[in-house]
């Protein structure tokens, strides 16, 4: 038995991916079921999924966090200089 899957997108970014997958020879149905076949077989992203948020890392003493607070202020100061 076979299942239908729907979602929706906005508009602009499905016409986008509609020339993408027509660019690839194949269609967004064909596209879609692709990603769900290797969905499974990877049991999860067939990629590295990611944020495009960048890391932070906390500063280990006060002292460093002073530095890099004034080191920063001085560029700022003389960049708009």
């Amino acid at each position: 038995m076979m299942k239908q899957v729907a979602t929706r997108v906005d508009e602009a970014v499905y016409e986008a991916f509609k020339g993408t997958s027509a660019s690839l020879g194949t269609t967004p149905s064909d596209a879609l079921r692709m990603f769900i076949y290797a969905f499974v077989e990877h049991r999860g992203f067939p990629y590295r999924v990611t944020t495009a948020q960048p890391m932070i890392e906390s500063f280990s003493t006060e002292e460093d966090a002073t530095e890099f607070a004034t080191d920063l202020s001085l560029e700022t100061l003389h960049a708009t200089r």
